[in-house]
Protein backbone atom coordinates (compact mmCIF):
# COMPACT_ATOMS: atom_id res chain seq x y z
CA UNK A 1 0.00 0.00 0.00
CA UNK A 2 1.38 3.40 -0.95
CA UNK A 3 1.67 6.32 1.45
CA UNK A 4 -1.20 8.09 -0.33
CA UNK A 5 -3.46 5.06 0.05
CA UNK A 6 -3.04 5.11 3.84
CA UNK A 7 -3.27 8.89 4.33
CA UNK A 8 -6.02 10.05 6.65
CA UNK A 9 -8.75 11.98 4.84
CA UNK A 10 -11.96 13.77 5.83
CA UNK A 11 -13.95 10.83 4.49
CA UNK A 12 -11.93 8.13 6.26
CA UNK A 13 -11.60 10.01 9.57
CA UNK A 14 -15.36 10.58 9.81
CA UNK A 15 -16.26 7.21 8.24
CA UNK A 16 -18.51 9.14 5.85
CA UNK A 17 -19.01 6.24 3.44
CA UNK A 18 -20.16 3.97 6.29
CA UNK A 19 -22.29 6.73 7.80
CA UNK A 20 -24.21 7.38 4.60
CA UNK A 21 -25.13 3.71 4.31
CA UNK A 22 -26.97 3.73 7.65
CA UNK A 23 -30.20 5.33 6.36
CA UNK A 24 -32.44 2.52 5.11
CA UNK A 25 -36.10 3.48 4.58
CA UNK A 26 -38.57 0.59 4.82
CA UNK A 27 -41.51 2.09 2.95
CA UNK A 28 -42.32 1.36 -0.68
CA UNK A 29 -40.89 3.86 -3.09
CA UNK A 30 -39.62 4.75 -0.48
CA UNK A 31 -41.89 7.50 0.86
CA UNK A 32 -40.08 10.83 0.49
CA UNK A 33 -40.26 11.86 4.16
CA UNK A 34 -39.00 8.64 5.72
CA UNK A 35 -35.38 9.63 5.03
CA UNK A 36 -35.87 12.86 7.01
CA UNK A 37 -37.42 10.91 9.88
CA UNK A 38 -34.47 8.50 10.01
CA UNK A 39 -31.78 11.20 9.77
CA UNK A 40 -33.39 13.34 12.50
CA UNK A 41 -33.55 10.44 14.93
CA UNK A 42 -30.08 9.15 14.12
CA UNK A 43 -28.82 12.68 14.76
CA UNK A 44 -30.63 12.73 18.11
CA UNK A 45 -28.80 9.54 19.07
CA UNK A 46 -25.47 11.18 18.20
CA UNK A 47 -26.34 14.20 20.36
CA UNK A 48 -27.40 11.89 23.20
CA UNK A 49 -23.98 10.22 22.94
CA UNK A 50 -22.32 13.63 23.17
CA UNK A 51 -24.52 14.65 26.13
CA UNK A 52 -23.48 11.52 28.03
CA UNK A 53 -19.84 12.35 27.28
CA UNK A 54 -20.22 15.97 28.44
CA UNK A 55 -22.25 15.24 31.57
CA UNK A 56 -19.73 12.68 32.77
CA UNK A 57 -16.92 15.16 32.11
CA UNK A 58 -18.63 17.93 34.04
CA UNK A 59 -19.21 15.56 36.97
CA UNK A 60 -15.46 14.94 37.14
CA UNK A 61 -14.84 18.68 36.88
CA UNK A 62 -17.36 19.38 39.65
CA UNK A 63 -15.75 16.94 42.02
CA UNK A 64 -12.34 18.46 41.32
CA UNK A 65 -13.73 21.89 42.22
CA UNK A 66 -12.89 23.34 38.79
CA UNK A 67 -15.41 26.17 38.39
CA UNK A 68 -14.45 27.60 35.03
CA UNK A 69 -14.13 24.32 33.15
CA UNK A 70 -17.41 23.18 34.70
CA UNK A 71 -19.17 26.34 33.54
CA UNK A 72 -17.78 25.89 30.02
CA UNK A 73 -19.01 22.31 29.87
CA UNK A 74 -22.44 23.25 31.25
CA UNK A 75 -22.77 25.94 28.59
CA UNK A 76 -21.99 23.34 25.94
CA UNK A 77 -24.63 20.98 27.33
CA UNK A 78 -27.21 23.77 27.23
CA UNK A 79 -26.29 24.59 23.63
CA UNK A 80 -26.66 20.93 22.60
CA UNK A 81 -30.13 20.92 24.15
CA UNK A 82 -30.98 24.00 22.07
CA UNK A 83 -29.92 22.10 18.96
CA UNK A 84 -32.17 19.20 20.00
CA UNK A 85 -35.07 21.65 20.25
CA UNK A 86 -34.26 23.20 16.87
CA UNK A 87 -34.40 19.77 15.22
CA UNK A 88 -38.07 19.61 16.17
CA UNK A 89 -38.61 22.57 13.83
CA UNK A 90 -37.25 20.46 10.96
CA UNK A 91 -39.34 17.42 11.90
CA UNK A 92 -42.48 19.58 12.03
CA UNK A 93 -42.11 20.36 8.33
CA UNK A 94 -43.50 16.83 7.87
CA UNK A 95 -47.31 16.80 7.90
CA UNK A 96 -49.43 14.11 9.61
CA UNK A 97 -50.32 12.66 6.20
CA UNK A 98 -46.66 12.45 5.25
CA UNK A 99 -45.75 10.72 8.51
CA UNK A 100 -48.62 8.26 8.26
CA UNK A 101 -47.51 7.29 4.76
CA UNK A 102 -44.73 5.21 6.38
CA UNK A 103 -45.67 5.04 10.08
CA UNK A 104 -47.07 1.52 9.72
CA UNK A 105 -43.61 0.31 8.70
CA UNK A 106 -42.17 1.28 12.08
CA UNK A 107 -43.83 -1.76 13.66
CA UNK A 108 -42.92 -1.84 17.39
CA UNK A 109 -40.00 0.60 17.18
CA UNK A 110 -40.36 3.76 19.24
CA UNK A 111 -38.31 6.63 20.63
CA UNK A 112 -39.38 5.22 23.99
CA UNK A 113 -36.74 2.54 23.31
CA UNK A 114 -33.81 4.98 23.15
CA UNK A 115 -31.34 3.49 25.62
CA UNK A 116 -29.06 6.50 25.35
CA UNK A 117 -31.79 8.95 26.32
CA UNK A 118 -32.49 6.79 29.36
CA UNK A 119 -28.79 7.10 30.21
CA UNK A 120 -29.06 10.88 29.90
CA UNK A 121 -32.08 10.84 32.22
CA UNK A 122 -30.19 8.68 34.73
CA UNK A 123 -27.22 11.06 34.68
CA UNK A 124 -29.63 13.90 35.39
CA UNK A 125 -30.96 11.92 38.37
CA UNK A 126 -33.95 9.90 37.23
CA UNK A 127 -34.38 6.84 39.41
CA UNK A 128 -37.40 4.58 38.87
CA UNK A 129 -38.20 1.02 37.91
CA UNK A 130 -40.02 2.03 34.71
CA UNK A 131 -36.96 3.68 33.23
CA UNK A 132 -35.24 0.68 31.63
CA UNK A 133 -37.37 -2.46 32.06
CA UNK A 134 -38.37 -2.47 28.38
CA UNK A 135 -34.77 -2.27 27.13
CA UNK A 136 -32.25 -5.01 26.32
CA UNK A 137 -30.34 -6.68 29.15
CA UNK A 138 -27.15 -4.94 28.00
CA UNK A 139 -28.83 -1.52 27.97
CA UNK A 140 -30.32 -2.14 31.42
CA UNK A 141 -26.86 -3.01 32.76
CA UNK A 142 -25.38 0.21 31.37
CA UNK A 143 -28.14 2.28 32.96
CA UNK A 144 -27.80 0.42 36.26
CA UNK A 145 -24.13 1.40 36.43
CA UNK A 146 -25.14 5.06 36.08
CA UNK A 147 -27.94 4.72 38.65
CA UNK A 148 -25.49 3.38 41.24
CA UNK A 149 -23.23 6.44 40.89
CA UNK A 150 -23.82 10.08 41.85
CA UNK A 151 -26.10 12.04 39.54
CA UNK A 152 -25.12 15.41 38.11
CA UNK A 153 -26.84 17.09 41.06
CA UNK A 154 -24.99 14.89 43.55
CA UNK A 155 -21.73 15.96 41.91
CA UNK A 156 -22.84 19.61 42.10
CA UNK A 157 -23.35 19.23 45.86
CA UNK A 158 -19.85 17.77 46.14
CA UNK A 159 -18.53 20.77 44.20
CA UNK A 160 -20.19 23.14 46.69
CA UNK A 161 -18.70 21.13 49.55
CA UNK A 162 -15.21 21.42 48.02
CA UNK A 163 -15.82 25.17 47.71
CA UNK A 164 -16.32 25.41 51.48
CA UNK A 165 -20.09 25.18 51.75
CA UNK A 166 -20.82 22.59 54.39
CA UNK A 167 -23.10 20.07 52.69
CA UNK A 168 -24.26 17.56 55.34
CA UNK A 169 -22.82 14.05 55.00
CA UNK A 170 -26.30 12.58 54.57
CA UNK A 171 -26.44 14.18 51.11
CA UNK A 172 -22.87 13.43 50.08
CA UNK A 173 -23.07 9.78 51.11
CA UNK A 174 -26.68 9.00 50.30
CA UNK A 175 -27.97 5.93 48.45
CA UNK A 176 -27.55 7.08 44.84
CA UNK A 177 -29.95 4.44 43.55
CA UNK A 178 -32.78 6.41 45.15
CA UNK A 179 -34.31 9.60 43.80
CA UNK A 180 -33.01 12.80 45.32
CA UNK A 181 -35.67 14.54 47.42
CA UNK A 182 -35.68 18.37 47.52
CA UNK A 183 -34.54 19.57 50.92
CA UNK A 184 -35.01 22.89 52.79
CA UNK A 185 -31.54 22.59 54.36
CA UNK A 186 -29.91 22.41 50.92
CA UNK A 187 -32.07 25.31 49.76
CA UNK A 188 -30.77 27.48 52.61
CA UNK A 189 -27.20 26.63 51.60
CA UNK A 190 -27.99 27.53 47.98
CA UNK A 191 -29.33 30.92 49.06
CA UNK A 192 -26.10 31.54 50.93
CA UNK A 193 -24.12 30.48 47.85
CA UNK A 194 -25.94 33.04 45.70
CA UNK A 195 -25.32 35.84 48.20
CA UNK A 196 -21.74 35.05 49.16
CA UNK A 197 -20.07 33.02 46.40
CA UNK A 198 -20.62 34.54 42.91
CA UNK A 199 -18.47 31.91 41.20
CA UNK A 200 -20.49 29.01 42.56
CA UNK A 201 -23.72 30.96 42.01
CA UNK A 202 -22.84 31.30 38.32
CA UNK A 203 -22.41 27.54 38.10
CA UNK A 204 -25.80 27.03 39.78
CA UNK A 205 -27.43 29.32 37.22
CA UNK A 206 -25.91 27.28 34.40
CA UNK A 207 -27.61 24.23 35.94
CA UNK A 208 -30.91 26.13 35.86
CA UNK A 209 -30.25 26.90 32.18
CA UNK A 210 -29.83 23.19 31.50
CA UNK A 211 -32.93 22.27 33.48
CA UNK A 212 -34.95 24.82 31.55
CA UNK A 213 -33.48 23.56 28.26
CA UNK A 214 -34.39 19.97 29.08
CA UNK A 215 -37.95 20.98 29.93
CA UNK A 216 -38.17 23.01 26.72
CA UNK A 217 -37.03 19.99 24.70
CA UNK A 218 -39.64 17.77 26.39
CA UNK A 219 -42.40 20.31 25.73
CA UNK A 220 -41.51 20.73 22.06
CA UNK A 221 -41.33 16.95 21.69
CA UNK A 222 -44.81 16.54 23.19
CA UNK A 223 -46.33 19.21 20.95
CA UNK A 224 -44.63 17.78 17.87
CA UNK A 225 -46.07 14.32 18.60
CA UNK A 226 -49.52 15.78 19.32
CA UNK A 227 -49.37 17.80 16.11
CA UNK A 228 -48.39 14.72 14.09
CA UNK A 229 -50.49 11.88 15.55
CA UNK A 230 -52.86 13.61 17.99
CA UNK A 231 -53.77 11.30 20.86
CA UNK A 232 -53.19 8.01 19.04
CA UNK A 233 -51.08 5.42 20.81
CA UNK A 234 -47.39 5.75 20.07
CA UNK A 235 -45.45 3.18 18.07
CA UNK A 236 -44.11 0.44 20.30
CA UNK A 237 -47.29 0.46 22.40
CA UNK A 238 -46.56 3.61 24.41
CA UNK A 239 -49.46 5.93 25.24
CA UNK A 240 -48.00 8.62 23.00
CA UNK A 241 -48.89 12.15 24.04
CA UNK A 242 -50.34 10.92 27.35
CA UNK A 243 -47.02 9.47 28.47
CA UNK A 244 -44.94 12.33 27.11
CA UNK A 245 -47.15 14.94 28.81
CA UNK A 246 -46.59 13.22 32.15
CA UNK A 247 -42.87 14.01 31.88
CA UNK A 248 -43.42 17.76 31.64
CA UNK A 249 -42.70 20.30 34.37
CA UNK A 250 -40.60 18.01 36.53
CA UNK A 251 -37.33 19.89 37.11
CA UNK A 252 -34.20 17.80 37.57
CA UNK A 253 -32.71 20.33 40.00
CA UNK A 254 -35.78 21.20 42.12
CA UNK A 255 -33.87 22.91 44.95
CA UNK A 256 -32.58 25.54 42.53
CA UNK A 257 -36.15 26.34 41.47
CA UNK A 258 -37.50 26.31 45.02
CA UNK A 259 -35.43 29.35 46.00
CA UNK A 260 -36.45 31.59 43.07
CA UNK A 261 -38.89 33.64 45.15
CA UNK A 262 -36.44 34.21 48.03
CA UNK A 263 -33.79 36.42 46.47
Amino acid sequence: MSENDSALTYTSYLAVDELLKLQNPLSDGPEHDELLFIIIHQTYELWFKQLIHEIQAVQNSFEAGDSFYSIALLSRIRTILKVCVSQVDILETMTPLQFNSFRGRLDSSSGFQSAQFRQVEALFGRRDSKMAGHLSIEAQAQIQKIVERPSLWDSALRYLHVRGHEIPAQFLQRDFTQSYIPNPEIQEILLKVHHEDPESAMLCERLVDIDEGLQEWRYRHVKMVERTIGHKSGTGGSSGVGYLSSTLFHPVFPDLWAIRDRF
